[in-house]
C-alpha cells in the first residue's frame, strides 16, 4: 500500500495559512502587473524590464533562497506556488525564476560561503540574472558527453568550449558553466572529470554568438554561448575538481519540480480560459456546457490537473523534509505534468474550436509552451528512465532489494 514509502502519512501534501497568503498576493500581482501585458509579450517575445524589476520589488527572485543571503526565505512549495500562477498567466516569465534556480543550486549546495555571499543576495534581490551553461550542441541529454575543456594554467582556468539552448543568457550577468577537466577514467565512470565554474558576463574570450527563435515560452530566450580562452580565477571553481555531473544531477533534482509547477500552472490557466468559454458559447439554443460531452472533457481534464498538482506538491514536500525519496517523486511530477499538460491544453483549444487556433485568443500559445517543458531539464523519456533508476537506488538504501538486482539499472 505505502510502497516505495515507509508510512501513509509520507503521501500528505502539508499546506500551510502562509502559502496561502502568499498565493493570494502572487495572484494579485500577475493579474494587476502582468495578465494586461501577456499577449503583448507574447507578440514582441519581449518582457519589458520595468516588469522584471516590479517582480524584484516584490521580492519574489528571494523566494526559496536563505534570508542570509538576502533572500525571502520559503521552502519548495512556496516555489512551486509562485511558479504555477505565473504560468497561468504568461509561462514565459517563470523561466526567469528557473535559470535562477539553476544557477544558484550548485553554489549554494556545493560552493564556498564566498561564493555564496558575492553571487547569491544580487539575484536574490533581483539585480542580476543567473544562467546554467550545461548543454551543447552536440549534447543535451547525455551530460557526460559534453565537449566544453577548462585546463588548469598555475592558479587559473582557461575555457573553450561551445554552449547551446541556453535559457536567459541574453539577460544573464552571472554563468555557471560545465566543463571538463580531465579525461574520464573508463567508459563507466566517464561522468567524473566534468567541473562546474561560474563566468561572469563580459570576461574576456565570453560571448553570446546567437539567440534563437523557439516556439513557446515567449520573453524569455535562449542563445548559444561562445568560450575562446575564457580565463577564471581557481576560486570560480565550484566544488570539487571532476564532481560536476553528480552536482548537476543533484541541481536537476531539485529544478525540476519547478518545471512541473510551470505544467501544473498552464493547464490550470487554459481549463479556467476553456470553462468560461463553453458557459458562454451557444450552439443549438444551449451552452455548449450543457451537452454531456463537454461536461466529460471538463471532468477528464480537471482529473489531470489536480493529480498533477497533487504529484508535484508532494514532491516539493518531500524536497522540504530532505527525504530521500523526493528525488523519485520530482522526476514522476516531472514526467507526468508536462505529458498530461499538452492533453489538456489540446483538449481546451477543441473546446474553442475555431477561436482555440487564433492567436489572438490567447489559448493555441500554452500548448507551444508546455511542449518545451517536455524536453528541457530531462526530456521525458530520459525522465522515465532517471526515475526508475533512482526508485532502485532508494530500495536499494533500505535494503529493499538484492544487490545483484540494482547492479543491473544503477
Amino acid at each position: 500500500m505505502v510502497f516505495p514509502f515507509d508510512s501513509v502519512e509520507d503521501f500528505s501534501v502539508v499546506l500551510t495559512p502562509e502559502h496561502e497568503m502568499f498565493r493570494k498576493a502572487v495572484r494579485e500581482f500577475v493579474e494587476r502587473e502582468v495578465a494586461p501585458k501577456a499577449m503583448e509579450i507574447e507578440e514582441k517575445d519581449e518582457v519589458p524590464w520595468d516588469l522584471l524589476k516590479k517582480i524584484a520589488e516584490q521580492g519574489f527572485f528571494g523566494i526559496g533562497i536563505p534570508e542570509k543571503y538576502g533572500g525571502q526565505g520559503g521552502d519548495h512549495r512556496m516555489a512551486v506556488i509562485m511558479s504555477e500562477e505565473f504560468c497561468r498567466v504568461l509561462p514565459g516569465l517563470s523561466v526567469y525564476f528557473g535559470t535562477n534556480e539553476l544557477f544558484l543550486t550548485p553554489i549554494l549546495l556545493f560552493g564556498t560561503e564566498e561564493q555564496k555571499q558575492k553571487y547569491v543576495p544580487p539575484i536574490a534581490r533581483g539585480e542580476k540574472f543567473g544562467a546554467f551553461a550545461v548543454t551543447e550542441p552536440c549534447c543535451g541529454s547525455d551530460v557526460a558527453g559534453i565537449q566544453t575543456k577548462a585546463e588548469k594554467v598555475g592558479n587559473k582556468w582557461v575555457i573553450n568550449g561551445r554552449k547551446a539552448f541556453i535559457s536567459s543568457s541574453d539577460v544573464a550577468d552571472y554563468f555557471i558553466v560545465l566543463a571538463r577537466t580531465y579525461p574520464p577514467p573508463d567508459k563507466k565512470l566517464r561522468y567524473l572529470g566534468l567541473t562546474f565554474f561560474i563566468v561572469e558576463k563580459g570576461t574576456p574570450g565570453f560571448k553570446i554568438e546567437q539567440c534563437y527563435h523557439k516556439m513557446g515560452l515567449h520573453g524569455n530566450h535562449v542563445c548559444e554561448l561562445v568560450f575562446e580562452n575564457v580565463e577564471v580565477p581557481d576560486e570560480n571553481r565550484v566544488g570539487e575538481e571532476g564532481m560536476g555531473f553528480l552536482y548537476a544531477m543533484e541541481t536537476f533534482d531539485r529544478t525540476r519540480i519547478g518545471v512541473a509547477a510551470q505544467a501544473v500552472g498552464m493547464m490550470q490557466g487554459v481549463f479556467e480560459k476553456a470553462f468560461q468559454y463553453v458557459h458562454q458559447r451557444q450552439a443549438f439554443g444551449l451552452p455548449i456546457a450543457a451537452f454531456q460531452a463537454i461536461q466529460f472533457s471538463l471532468v477528464e481534464m480537471m482529473t489531470k490537473i489536480m493529480t498533477a498538482r497533487l504529484l508535484t506538491y508532494l514532491a516539493a514536500k518531500l524536497a522540504d523534509e530532505n527525504r530521500k525519496e523526493f528525488t523519485f517523486v520530482a522526476s514522476l511530477a516531472k514526467y507526468y505534468a508536462t505529458s498530461v499538460a499538452e492533453e489538456v491544453i489540446s483538449e481546451a483549444i477543441n473546446l474553442h474550436g475555431g477561436v482555440g487556433v487564433i492567436v489572438e485568443t490567447g489559448v493555441e500559445r500554452y500548448l507551444r509552451d508546455v511542449k518545451i517543458t517536455q524536453i528541457y531539464e530531462g526530456a521525458n523519456n530520459i525522465q522515465k528512465l532517471v526515475a526508475y533508476r533512482q526508485l532502485i537506488r532508494i530500495l536499494k538504501e533500505k535494503g529493499q532489494i538484492p544487490d545483484e538486482i540494482a547492479k543491473f539499472v544503477t
